[in-house]
């Protein structure tokens, strides 16, 4: 037997639930003339259809992120990564940055596992709840330029700005063009202090001038990035070509 006091909490927590789910008021009114046991089965039922919804927004924002695989930090091997003395491996994980808008710049060679990491920031930022995309620089770069092409520029703008995390991958992998380049540093200028930019590098800052032909434009955009940013180096072999050599060994012992 519930005391007036557990009931009207009782009922005080079915009204929140039931307005979460945009259903009616009438829920807790209704639930006054209920028995514990019905009370009780009532909120459960609206907990789990929240948690429903919510493991669907999840899995939503992951598939509009746009990721080329599903990668996490579980199975992550940190060997080749060196974090800076004011970041950790917890900070990361946590994504703790991303509520300070701080933005990573993960540089190394090609095949070290920056894009893995990036990947499963951005899927563990999904997974709170936060706006994210994934693109390769190149790829974001034809996308800004058909969208001015087709008018809808703006627009495309706007859905950026309105991420909570925004990941380029391959940045310096490929040259970029003058109008390439200005439609990039609008793309990071709107970024500046309202979300956080995860980076994928090859490309030391010293030759940012050269990728995207003009040196100004390439130290304001290093400027806007590391005001509020973390470099994370990576280092040793190529992860890929490992592999791949190990699956030749196997192959020719095997003969």
């Amino acid at each position: 037997m519930l005391t007036p006091a557990q009931k009207e909490k009782k009922i005080t927590e079915i009204d929140a639930a039931a307005r979460k789910l945009f259903l009616s008021s009438l829920w807790g009114d209704y639930c006054r003339k209920a028995t514990p046991k019905q009370m009780d089965f009532v909120l459960d039922l609206l907990h789990a259809e929240l948690s429903s919804r919510e493991e669907h927004r999840k899995q939503r924002l992951i598939k509009r992120a746009g990721f080329p695989a599903y990668k996490t930090f579980s199975s992550y091997d940190y060997k080749h990564v060196t974090f800076p003395p004011s970041f950790t491996q917890e900070a990361l994980e946590s994504c703790q940055f991303m509520e300070q808008k701080q933005n990573l710049v993960l540089f190394g060679p090609v095949g070290v596992g920056k894009t893995h990491l990036a990947i499963a920031a951005g899927v563990k930022a999904c997974k709170m709840g936060l706006k994210t995309r994934f693109y390769t620089v190149t790829g974001l770069v034809l996308k800004l330029a058909e969208a001015r092409k087709n008018g809808t520029l703006e627009r495309l703008l706007r859905e950026l700005q309105g991420l909570d995390l925004l990941i380029l991958d391959e940045w310096g992998y490929v040259p970029v063009d003058k109008d390439g380049s200005q439609l990039l540093f609008r793309v990071i200028s709107d970024s500046y202090e309202s979300k956080s930019l995860i980076l994928t590098t090859n490309l030391e800052f010293s030759k940012w001038g050269s990728l995207f032909t003009d040196t100004q434009m390439a130290a304001a955009m290093i400027d806007r990035l590391v005001h509020h940013g973390h470099l994370l180096l990576f280092d040793g072999p190529s992860y890929r070509m490992e592999h791949a050599l190990m699956r030749q060994d196997s192959v020719a012992s095997n003969h």
